[in-house]
């Protein structure tokens, strides 16, 4: 059976069109592999990692990566509330100017007008047209009245005498009538249509007239508006600039750089361990920092990025 075997298996591979390629040799035995177990805390986070998810910060969460440590006295730090409140108050009274009542008003009553407006125009160049149109047709009677009445003069003249002449001029007479008649049916149905073009045109005017003296009301109670809300924003400007001169030239220069970061909200304050910019409570690792944190340390959200301002209220 041996032989059977080995002599097919030596007949197989000399037939096969292919050459014999030698069988891959495996080791006995497999290096063994070394498995590390490592300890999680009694949190469930991993080693390295807060309970919230992100890198624990080697330092505390007051400067940006390769920036210098911001310093500023505490008293800076709170008029910085006082700016951001000042900040908040301008961007409302852009809002409040930007959506006015007044605006949308304005629009409808103008997307009226444009189409009233158009009626208007349609309904005078129908009235143009149908005057010019009733000029022509009474032009027309008045030539085929002139024309019966001057053959009418020559048959009441007795200056035809001959019958045939006398036939003809009384047919072209009767011709004549009937023409006169069909054309001042003619006018008759261009006047109609005249007058109620002239209607409809002293109807659009009435009505676009109306819309403009609404759109003038509601312009002049915009106007008014805006001017109100300018005046509150201008006095706010000015406080604005006054608290300005007051806060560090760079303290200043960080808030107005995260305030266009960040929706116009540069500096928010740490009211009971929660940043009121983000509106997320931090977590015992960030208070903790915090708490250890110098006073007059510049100190940014970990979530947002703003600053914070420590206040009796901040919960440490």
């Amino acid at each position: 059976m041996r032989s059977c075997c080995a002599e097919h298996r030596t007949s197989s591979s000399s037939s096969s069109p292919f050459p014999a390629s030698p069988l891959p040799r495996f080791p006995q035995s497999f290096p063994r592999r070394t498995v590390r177990w490592v300890r999680r805390p009694p949190d469930g986070t991993r080693r390295g990692r807060p309970a919230t998810g992100r890198p624990c910060p080697s330092s505390p969460p007051i400067r940006d990566p390769g920036s210098p440590q911001l310093n500023a006295d505490p008293a800076d730090q709170l008029r910085l509330l006082d700016l951001q409140a000042l900040d908040t108050r301008l961007t409302q009274l852009d809002h409040r100017l930007a959506n006015l009542p007044e605006h949308t008003e304005l629009r409808e009553l103008e997307a009226e007008l444009a189409q009233q407006r158009d009626l208007l125009v349609a309904a005078r160049a129908q009235e143009g047209d149908t005057a010019r149109e009733q000029t022509k047709a009474e032009q027309d009677v008045d030539q085929v009245r002139r024309r019966a009445e001057r053959n009418q003069q020559r048959l009441d003249s007795g200056a035809v005498t001959s019958p045939k002449d006398l036939e003809s001029l009384q047919s072209e007479l009767g011709s004549l009538a009937r023409r006169q008649d069909d054309l001042e049916n003619v006018v008759l149905e261009i006047m109609e249509r005249h007058e109620a073009a002239a209607e409809r045109a002293r109807e659009a005017d009435g009505i676009v007239g109306g819309l403009e003296d609404r759109a003038a009301v509601v312009r002049e109670r915009r106007d008014a508006a805006s001017r109100e809300i300018g005046d509150e924003a201008g006095a706010v400007r000015r406080e604005r600039e006054a608290v300005a001169r007051t806060v560090p030239e760079a303290l200043l220069k960080l808030y107005d750089r995260l305030r266009g970061q960040y929706g116009g909200i540069g500096a928010a304050r740490l009211y009971r361990k929660q940043c009121e910019g983000c509106r997320l409570e931090l977590d015992v690792t960030e208070i903790n920092e915090i708490r250890r944190a110098p006073a007059d340390t510049v100190v940014r959200c970990e979530n947002c990025g703003r600053v914070l301002v420590r206040t009796a209220d901040s919960g440490l």
